[in-house]
């Protein structure tokens, strides 16, 4: 498969990027089709030398079937070349993964079913209410039993030692 990805060039600390053309199989660094473009992270983004573009034959390489990397697919956005990528932004990334899950679960309902979800909110207060006091009331009992068990093992070491 032909993709539409970034080369790295430069030295160490000091990037520098070749737009190629290229076989998936192929090394990031290694054999390319063509180099249709360049991309200097360092140049601040006001700079019009930051990123250097040949629109037809990035034109052509797509109408080719070549598909863009993700990086380079939001270069070509923010160039016009084709739309701009919709996934680029986790807005809960910062949150950690445990309480991802835990809201996903809540929030998993799609917009066609927002009546649905709607209903189920109201309903979820009461319904969380009863589950969490059962819990306390089940992690009690694990509690003392747990202390229990440990005794337990204490002891019989302790006889076949004798």
């Amino acid at each position: 498969m032909l993709k539409l990805r970034l080369s790295r060039g430069g030295t160490k600390k000091r990037p520098v990027y070749k737009v190629v053309v290229a076989d998936s199989r192929f090394a990031r660094d290694g054999r390319f089709i063509e180099k249709v473009g360049f991309f200097n992270p360092l140049l601040p983004k006001e700079k019009k030398e930051r990123i250097g573009l040949e629109a037809e034959r990035i034109k052509y390489w797509l109408g080719q079937g070549a598909q863009p990397t993700t990086r380079v697919a939001r270069i070509l956005g923010e160039n016009e070349l084709m739309p701009m990528p919709a996934n680029g932004n986790n807005p809960q990334k910062a949150v950690p993964k445990k309480d991802r899950k835990k809201e996903g679960s809540e929030e998993a309902p799609k917009a066609d079913a927002a009546p649905a979800a709607e209903a189920k909110k109201e309903e979820a207060p009461k319904a969380d209410a009863a589950p969490a006091a059962e819990a306390k009331k089940e992690e009690a009992p694990k509690a003392d039993a747990a202390p229990a068990a440990e005794a337990k093992k204490e002891e019989a070491p302790k006889e076949e030692k004798k």
